[in-house]
């Protein structure tokens, strides 16, 4: 195998990741789901299918991190301009995070706006501000819709309202979110790896460190606090990633793609035995709390994941079964963004589901045809040049 300017296997698997993110996002709200699809409570030893969604999401962003630093690199980016991008980028996630963890508290009648207006609101200052321009669009209008979209989001912050009655809040960061949480960790990974210059030696140091953390976190072990590293599980995942991405690049260029079967395979099979290992001493298997136990679990089926799309899209060539759903790859948080929309657009026009569809298999297919659906909205809107780019 030969090293492609775009790795077709990363986003493919990015693709399938993020269908399944809007799926179990969807199914959390569906009666009767069998236990293994859903997320395993907090105090439970284990995982469901659900749990091991984020993490393979945070891998993914970890995989795709030396292809994006090496091509601002070869386009003469200095180290300042890539760390000022890197973060943006992560105060982009952030922000984004940090407003939807808090419309999980907002209240309507306090603030006089109904949720699904707010939220519509909300994600069109998010879209003014991070859209792809198009290189033809003035400077003008680019910096003015960009402006528009910066004051209505603080328009939106100033006007939130949280809480109940008795008990109101403001904006506040009760945890970082989905988006909040990658970009934490985007930042750490992402500055650690131009700190080491993707070297891989120091990039494995990194990610031992890291993992050092979270294992002696849950091993009640460490008792400093890191601010935003917090226990590194994120952090682990992606570095974790960022390793393996690394490797994939020296060992396809060296046309030695022998050894890059075998180390995906070890590395695969040795982080779940780890985490098997760590299971009984660290916290068991647990998404909430983040043991390690589920971030090497986790880890390790994403790695023995990537194995198969890498054969059946690098190898095999045959991405093109992937096609319906190559809009969550290329365009993926649009993909992640557009259930709000989708959700706030049928609140108002109080549209409810038949029965069937909010329980057991009918919801099943339900939150599976919801996925397809808002990937299908976000090609038509790719179609039109309407995407997000951070």
């Amino acid at each position: 195998m030969a090293l492609p300017s775009r790795i077709a296997s990363i986003d493919v698997l990015r693709a399938i990741t993020m269908f399944f993110m809007i799926f179990v996002n969807d199914v959390a709200g569906v009666a009767r789901i069998p236990a293994w699809i859903g997320h395993t409570a907090a105090e439970v030893d284990g995982m469901g299918f659900s749990d091991l969604i984020f993490p393979a999401f945070l891998f993914i962003v970890g995989l795709s991190l030396p292809f994006a630093i090496q091509t601002r690199i070869n386009k003469g980016d200095g180290m300042l301009a890539i760390a000022a991008h890197i973060l943006l980028r992560s105060l982009a996630l952030i922000v984004m995070g940090f407003f939807h963890v808090n419309l999980e508290s907002y209240n309507s009648d306090l603030a006089g706006l109904a949720k699904p207006i707010y939220t519509l609101l909300l994600t069109t200052g998010f879209f003014l501000v991070w859209l792809d321009y198009p290189k033809e669009i003035s400077n003008i209008k680019k910096y003015g819709f960009t402006t528009i979209g910066v004051v209505l989001i603080l328009v939106m912050g100033y006007w939130y309202k949280g809480g109940s009655a008795e008990n109101p809040h403001g904006l506040a960061p009760h945890w970082w979110g989905i988006l909040g949480l990658i970009g934490w960790a985007y930042l750490f990974s992402a500055l650690t790896y131009l700190l080491t210059r993707g070297k891989m030696w120091w990039l494995l140091i990194a990610f031992v460190i890291y993992a050092l953390i979270n294992i002696t976190t849950h091993m009640d072990l460490l008792h400093v606090n890191l601010w935003q590293i917090g226990d590194a599980s994120s952090i682990t995942l992606m570095m974790g990633g960022a390793v393996i991405a690394t490797g994939y690049q020296y060992l396809i260029a060296q046309q030695q793609s022998k050894k890059l079967w075998f180390l995906l395979s070890l590395s695969g099979l040795l982080c779940i035995a780890l985490g098997f290992v760590l299971r009984p001493y660290a916290g068991g298997i647990s998404k909430i709390y983040a043991t390690p136990a589920w971030v090497f679990i986790c880890m390790g089926i994403t790695i023995l994941t990537f194995k198969f799309i890498i054969y059946w899209v690098d190898v095999k060539e045959k991405k093109d079964w992937f096609k319906w759903i190559k809009p969550a790859g290329t365009s993926t948080l649009t993909c992640y963004l557009m259930p709000y929309v989708l959700y706030a657009v049928l609140s108002l026009a109080h549209f409810n589901y038949p029965s069937f569809f909010n329980a057991g298999l009918g919801g099943i297919v339900r939150s599976f045809l919801v996925a397809f659906i808002v990937i299908r909205i976000v090609a038509l809107m790719e179609k039109y040049r309407i995407r997000l780019k951070v």
